[in-house]
Protein backbone atom coordinates (compact mmCIF):
# COMPACT_ATOMS: atom_id res chain seq x y z
CA UNK A 1 0.00 0.00 0.00
CA UNK A 2 3.01 2.32 0.24
CA UNK A 3 3.80 4.42 -2.81
CA UNK A 4 7.52 4.98 -2.64
CA UNK A 5 9.70 5.30 -5.67
CA UNK A 6 7.41 6.92 -8.15
CA UNK A 7 8.67 8.31 -11.44
CA UNK A 8 11.55 10.70 -11.03
CA UNK A 9 12.67 9.39 -7.64
CA UNK A 10 16.25 9.43 -8.96
CA UNK A 11 18.19 12.68 -8.63
CA UNK A 12 16.06 13.84 -5.75
CA UNK A 13 17.27 15.64 -2.65
CA UNK A 14 18.12 13.26 0.21
CA UNK A 15 15.34 14.89 2.27
CA UNK A 16 12.66 13.62 -0.11
CA UNK A 17 14.17 10.64 -1.94
CA UNK A 18 13.07 8.16 0.78
CA UNK A 19 9.63 9.70 1.32
CA UNK A 20 6.78 7.20 1.05
CA UNK A 21 3.02 7.73 1.29
CA UNK A 22 0.31 5.19 2.07
CA UNK A 23 -3.27 5.99 1.12
CA UNK A 24 -5.62 5.66 4.09
CA UNK A 25 -9.06 4.01 3.71
CA UNK A 26 -7.64 2.25 0.67
CA UNK A 27 -10.32 -0.45 0.64
CA UNK A 28 -13.09 2.18 0.65
CA UNK A 29 -11.43 4.03 -2.22
CA UNK A 30 -11.20 0.74 -4.14
CA UNK A 31 -14.87 0.03 -3.48
CA UNK A 32 -15.80 3.42 -4.97
CA UNK A 33 -13.32 2.97 -7.81
CA UNK A 34 -14.93 -0.32 -8.85
CA UNK A 35 -18.24 1.50 -9.26
CA UNK A 36 -16.65 4.58 -10.88
CA UNK A 37 -16.07 7.26 -8.23
CA UNK A 38 -17.98 10.52 -8.59
CA UNK A 39 -17.17 13.73 -6.70
CA UNK A 40 -19.64 16.59 -6.42
CA UNK A 41 -18.50 20.04 -7.52
CA UNK A 42 -20.59 23.07 -6.53
CA UNK A 43 -20.36 26.81 -6.95
CA UNK A 44 -19.66 27.27 -3.24
CA UNK A 45 -17.23 24.34 -3.09
CA UNK A 46 -17.78 20.78 -1.82
CA UNK A 47 -15.49 18.59 0.27
CA UNK A 48 -14.37 15.25 -1.12
CA UNK A 49 -15.66 11.94 0.19
CA UNK A 50 -13.79 9.73 0.72
CA UNK A 51 -11.41 12.30 2.16
CA UNK A 52 -7.87 12.13 0.77
CA UNK A 53 -5.68 10.97 3.68
CA UNK A 54 -2.15 9.62 3.71
CA UNK A 55 0.34 8.19 6.19
CA UNK A 56 3.88 9.37 5.56
CA UNK A 57 7.24 7.77 6.25
CA UNK A 58 10.84 8.36 5.24
CA UNK A 59 10.93 12.11 5.91
CA UNK A 60 13.77 13.83 7.77
CA UNK A 61 12.20 14.43 11.22
CA UNK A 62 14.04 17.75 11.65
CA UNK A 63 13.50 19.19 8.14
CA UNK A 64 10.58 21.40 7.11
CA UNK A 65 8.10 20.22 4.49
CA UNK A 66 5.13 21.68 2.66
CA UNK A 67 2.38 19.24 1.59
CA UNK A 68 0.03 20.03 -1.26
CA UNK A 69 -2.36 18.52 -3.77
CA UNK A 70 -3.37 19.20 -7.33
CA UNK A 71 -5.72 17.53 -9.80
CA UNK A 72 -4.87 16.65 -13.39
CA UNK A 73 -7.30 15.69 -16.19
CA UNK A 74 -7.10 11.98 -17.00
CA UNK A 75 -7.83 12.49 -20.69
CA UNK A 76 -9.07 15.06 -23.21
CA UNK A 77 -12.72 13.93 -23.17
CA UNK A 78 -16.01 15.15 -21.77
CA UNK A 79 -18.42 12.43 -20.60
CA UNK A 80 -22.11 11.75 -20.16
CA UNK A 81 -23.79 9.05 -18.12
CA UNK A 82 -25.93 6.52 -19.99
CA UNK A 83 -28.59 5.44 -17.51
CA UNK A 84 -29.85 2.54 -19.63
CA UNK A 85 -26.42 0.90 -19.50
CA UNK A 86 -25.23 2.42 -16.19
CA UNK A 87 -22.00 3.50 -17.81
CA UNK A 88 -20.02 6.59 -18.74
CA UNK A 89 -19.65 7.39 -22.44
CA UNK A 90 -17.31 9.85 -24.11
CA UNK A 91 -19.37 12.81 -25.33
CA UNK A 92 -16.85 14.96 -27.17
CA UNK A 93 -13.67 16.82 -26.49
CA UNK A 94 -12.84 18.22 -23.08
CA UNK A 95 -13.68 21.81 -22.27
CA UNK A 96 -10.68 24.14 -21.89
CA UNK A 97 -8.84 23.21 -18.70
CA UNK A 98 -9.92 25.14 -15.61
CA UNK A 99 -7.24 27.30 -13.95
CA UNK A 100 -4.69 24.91 -12.46
CA UNK A 101 -4.66 25.35 -8.71
CA UNK A 102 -2.92 23.65 -5.84
CA UNK A 103 -4.23 23.14 -2.32
CA UNK A 104 -1.65 23.56 0.45
CA UNK A 105 -2.25 21.55 3.60
CA UNK A 106 -3.04 24.25 6.21
CA UNK A 107 -0.40 22.89 8.63
CA UNK A 108 2.36 23.60 6.06
CA UNK A 109 5.21 24.08 6.60
CA UNK A 110 5.90 21.64 9.42
CA UNK A 111 8.69 19.32 10.53
CA UNK A 112 8.94 15.85 9.06
CA UNK A 113 8.42 14.44 12.57
CA UNK A 114 5.04 16.19 12.83
CA UNK A 115 3.87 15.00 9.41
CA UNK A 116 4.85 11.39 10.20
CA UNK A 117 3.29 11.40 13.66
CA UNK A 118 -0.32 11.20 12.50
CA UNK A 119 -2.42 10.64 9.42
CA UNK A 120 -2.36 13.67 7.11
CA UNK A 121 -5.92 14.57 6.11
CA UNK A 122 -6.88 16.96 3.32
CA UNK A 123 -10.36 17.50 4.80
CA UNK A 124 -10.34 21.26 4.18
CA UNK A 125 -9.94 20.86 0.42
CA UNK A 126 -13.03 21.80 -1.61
CA UNK A 127 -13.94 21.24 -5.26
CA UNK A 128 -15.81 23.88 -7.25
CA UNK A 129 -16.99 24.38 -10.83
CA UNK A 130 -16.96 28.18 -10.43
CA UNK A 131 -14.28 29.48 -12.82
CA UNK A 132 -14.33 32.82 -10.96
CA UNK A 133 -13.91 31.25 -7.51
CA UNK A 134 -11.89 33.52 -5.21
CA UNK A 135 -11.86 31.18 -2.19
CA UNK A 136 -8.86 29.17 -3.33
CA UNK A 137 -10.92 26.05 -4.04
CA UNK A 138 -9.81 23.55 -6.68
CA UNK A 139 -11.63 24.39 -9.94
CA UNK A 140 -12.77 21.41 -12.03
CA UNK A 141 -14.97 20.93 -15.08
CA UNK A 142 -18.07 18.84 -14.46
CA UNK A 143 -18.34 15.60 -16.48
CA UNK A 144 -14.53 15.35 -16.76
CA UNK A 145 -12.25 12.74 -15.16
CA UNK A 146 -9.44 13.66 -12.78
CA UNK A 147 -6.49 12.13 -10.96
CA UNK A 148 -5.61 13.70 -7.58
CA UNK A 149 -1.87 14.09 -7.01
CA UNK A 150 -0.09 14.52 -3.68
CA UNK A 151 3.25 16.32 -3.37
CA UNK A 152 5.85 16.43 -0.58
CA UNK A 153 8.07 19.52 -0.87
CA UNK A 154 11.26 19.97 1.16
CA UNK A 155 11.66 23.58 2.32
CA UNK A 156 15.24 24.18 1.18
CA UNK A 157 17.00 26.73 3.42
CA UNK A 158 19.68 27.53 0.79
CA UNK A 159 19.61 31.07 -0.57
CA UNK A 160 19.54 29.85 -4.18
CA UNK A 161 17.01 27.11 -3.43
CA UNK A 162 14.98 27.79 -6.59
CA UNK A 163 17.88 26.30 -8.57
CA UNK A 164 17.16 22.97 -6.89
CA UNK A 165 13.34 23.14 -6.99
CA UNK A 166 13.07 20.08 -9.26
CA UNK A 167 15.05 18.02 -6.73
CA UNK A 168 13.16 19.15 -3.65
CA UNK A 169 9.78 17.50 -4.14
CA UNK A 170 8.31 14.04 -4.59
CA UNK A 171 4.90 13.32 -6.09
CA UNK A 172 2.46 10.47 -5.49
CA UNK A 173 -0.59 9.31 -7.44
CA UNK A 174 -2.99 6.61 -6.33
CA UNK A 175 -5.00 5.29 -9.33
CA UNK A 176 -7.88 4.20 -7.06
CA UNK A 177 -8.55 7.89 -6.21
CA UNK A 178 -9.48 8.83 -9.81
CA UNK A 179 -12.97 10.29 -10.12
CA UNK A 180 -15.54 11.92 -12.37
CA UNK A 181 -16.48 15.48 -11.39
CA UNK A 182 -20.30 15.88 -11.35
CA UNK A 183 -22.86 18.43 -10.18
CA UNK A 184 -25.20 15.59 -9.13
CA UNK A 185 -24.51 11.89 -8.67
CA UNK A 186 -25.29 9.94 -11.82
CA UNK A 187 -24.76 6.35 -10.66
CA UNK A 188 -27.28 5.51 -7.93
CA UNK A 189 -24.89 2.92 -6.48
CA UNK A 190 -22.35 5.69 -5.83
CA UNK A 191 -25.09 7.61 -4.00
CA UNK A 192 -25.90 4.55 -1.87
CA UNK A 193 -22.24 3.87 -1.05
CA UNK A 194 -21.62 7.51 -0.07
CA UNK A 195 -24.65 7.47 2.24
CA UNK A 196 -23.64 4.13 3.75
CA UNK A 197 -20.03 5.09 4.41
CA UNK A 198 -20.05 8.86 5.02
CA UNK A 199 -20.50 9.74 8.72
CA UNK A 200 -21.94 13.12 7.69
CA UNK A 201 -24.73 11.52 5.65
CA UNK A 202 -26.57 10.08 8.68
CA UNK A 203 -29.67 12.15 7.96
CA UNK A 204 -30.07 10.55 4.55
CA UNK A 205 -30.06 7.01 5.93
CA UNK A 206 -33.36 7.36 7.72
CA UNK A 207 -35.38 8.53 4.75
CA UNK A 208 -34.90 8.72 1.04
CA UNK A 209 -31.75 10.54 -0.05
CA UNK A 210 -32.27 13.72 -2.00
CA UNK A 211 -31.28 13.38 -5.63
Amino acid sequence: GWAGDGPGAGGKNRHVCHAAARLEMGSLWEEFNRLGTEMIVTKAGRRMFPTFQVKLSGLDPLADYVLLMDFIPLDDKRYRYAFHSSSWLAAGRAEPAAPGRVHFHPDSPAKGAQWMRQIVSFDKLKLTNNLLDDNGHIILNSMHRYQPRFHVVFVDPRRDSERFAHQNFKSFSFPETQFMAVTAYQNHRITQLKIASNPFAKGFRDGDPEP
